[in-house]
């Protein structure tokens, strides 16, 4: 078992930037691979970023490649998801999620935390 827990979500003007972060506990964090999804009012939920257990390779959704940086510590058990240039179309909800391998599918991570929420004005 993997409990993750979210932080750093709120409110901030267009242009502007958060750092979410995801508190591992359980099962050893450095052999497990991360993903950050968001989900939006009526939307289906949607991947943002991966990262891999060694943190050597990451992935991201085209919408935001070149404005979050998705990184980990090991040492602190924690997953970080660095958000720059924010837009209205970013807002959501955001999950971090563990699994075995860092893909872009939902249904291939078995842990999820309980979300944070990202609210960005125009």
């Amino acid at each position: 078992q993997v409990q993750l827990v979210e932080s750093g979500g709120g409110l901030v003007q267009a242009g502007g930037s958060l750092r979410l972060s995801c508190a591992a506990s359980g099962r050893t964090f450095s052999n497990i691979a991360m993903g950050w999804f968001r989900q939006a009012p009526g939307k289906e939920r949607e991947f943002v970023a991966a990262i891999t257990w060694s943190g050597s390779r990451t992935y991201y959704a085209d919408s935001v490649k070149g404005r979050f940086t998705i990184s980990r510590d090991n040492a602190k058990n924690t997953v970080y998801l660095q958000m720059n240039s924010l837009k209205p179309e970013d807002t959501a909800v955001y999950y971090c999620a563990a699994g075995w391998i860092a893909t872009m599918s939902f249904r291939q991570y078995d842990f999820w935390g309980q979300g944070t929420q990202v609210t960005v004005s125009s």
